[in-house]
């Protein structure tokens, strides 16, 4: 057994978007548990020596049924302690477990011979993988320790020693490693779930807080003029007509604000949308080329809140559409400037190599392009901000195209006209990339 190989570890389990199992998240379903269970328990192949040596051995009848429940029972307990990876329960069970395994495996290898300290090993593996660091010094040393004494004990166990020791130190050593990066992962996972409920408290108290600094003077005003005009209405109508009219002023000016406050939490924003495309895309097996990082802000602080967000909608509908409709395997979005007969603009367009393409509100099943209520009302929330939207096929897929007006780069020369081949496909008559995409 090579210290390099059992050093690999039992319960390292890879990370799979696609429907596996995460490092240090629990099995939801049957599925992950028997991946978990797979990836586990194939480390359990080091004890074919005992499995060997129970039926080649020469060992009675009786010797054999002890020694096979005695596996059984020490690769159960083994598996328990193991699945625990990470976990912060109290670790008086677990020292507890760990000596009853190290008296099995004594049991086991002073009965049935030096086939037997194998199970040290695992003793050692699972004191790494289920104890924290300041146990695991003490215990692992101890499990390697005792494997060694044994070994000059039983019959020909010397031979074993330098086998069994040293993958038993680096293999426990480096379960100490992997069980820190376990809890490092749980405790990450835990803090980005407080940090999204936090932001969304946070979002709640400000809408609050803006509501009642919005309402709070109007409707004030509201309740002071309209007492005036209840007592001016009897004596003197005209100033009391005066008074309803500045009431229905404020009202309106109120119920403006408030329609402006609450369209502004409900707008997107570019970079969100993007994020959430790349895990769309991601969690639908398709590759994403997006583009990320600071020359997106860049980019950005060149439009309006006005057009960022109509360019935001544009993403959102069009990575739905490759998702459910396109059945593509590659999408690529990409963002860059442009100069237009009208001016600068800024271009937003999604490209995929599928073979059909429906609009996302569009309910014909049959190949060919979609034009239903997505994409109209695309064009319609483009067209209000001075944007234009063009959608239809490629050689090799679909290509959406979103453009609106945006300030000319700083850094761009006035005359510029050449770009990337890549970024001049699909431009209206005369424009021309000023730069390379974003990307």
């Amino acid at each position: 057994m090579s210290a390099a190989t059992k050093t690999a570890c039992d319960p390292v389990v890879p990370v799979d978007d696609g429907g596996g199992v995460g490092l240090g998240k629990r099995p939801e379903n049957v599925g992950q548990r028997v991946i978990k269970f797979l990836w586990t328990g194939i480390w359990l192949v080091y004890l074919s020596a005992p499995v060997v040596d129970l039926l080649d051995g020469g060992h009675s009848t009786g010797a054999r049924i002890l020694g096979w429940a005695g596996l059984l029972v020490f690769v159960a307990w083994y598996l328990l302690l193991v699945f625990r990876t990470g976990r912060e329960d109290h670790h008086g069970p677990v020292l507890g477990s760990l000596a009853a395994l190290a008296v099995l495996s004594s049991a086991l290898a002073l009965s049935l011979g030096r086939e037997w300290l194998v199970l040290f090993v695992y003793v050692a593996i699972a004191s790494g993988a289920a104890l924290p660091m300041r146990s695991a010094v003490r215990t692992i040393p101890a499990a390697s320790a005792l494997m060694a004494a044994l070994a000059f004990v039983v019959p020909d166990g010397r031979e074993f020693v330098g086998a069994l020791l040293v993958p038993a130190l680096l293999g426990a050593f480096a379960m100490t490693g992997v069980r820190e990066l376990v809890r490092t992962t749980i405790a990450l996972r835990e803090a980005r779930a407080t940090v999204a409920l936090l932001a969304a408290d946070e979002e709640r108290l400000r809408l609050a807080r803006d509501l009642h600094d919005l309402l709070g003077h109007s409707l004030s005003l509201i309740t002071l003029k309209s007492e005036l005009a209840g007592r001016m209405l009897p004596d003197h109508p005209d100033r009391a007509a005066r008074q309803v009219a500045d009431i229905e002023q404020v009202s309106r000016q109120a119920m403006s604000d408030v329609r402006e406050a609450v369209t502004g939490y409900r707008r997107p924003r570019l970079n969100a949308e993007i994020a959430g495309a790349r895990v769309t895309l991601a969690a639908a097996g398709i590759h994403a080329e997006l583009p990320a990082g600071p020359p997106v802000d860049r980019d950005l602080a060149e439009v309006t809140e006005e057009h960022e967000s109509a360019l935001a909608w544009t993403l959102r509908e069009a990575v739905t559409n490759v998702v459910r409709h396109s059945g593509a395997r590659r999408c690529t979005v990409e963002l860059l400037h442009r100069r237009s007969p009208d001016g600068p603009v800024l271009e937003l367009s999604v490209e995929d190599n599928g073979g059909r393409v429906l609009d996302s509100d569009s309910d014909s099943d049959s190949g060919g392009v979609g034009h239903g209520n997505g994409l109209n009302g695309l064009t319609e929330r483009l067209r209000q901000v001075g944007g234009t939207l063009e959608a239809g096929r490629t050689r090799h897929g679909f290509r959406l195209v979103a453009r609106v007006p945006a300030e000319a780069p700083a850094e761009a020369p006035a005359d510029a006209t050449a770009g990337s081949p890549a970024g001049t496909q699909g431009a209206p008559a005369g424009a021309s990339a000023d730069r390379e995409p974003s990307a």
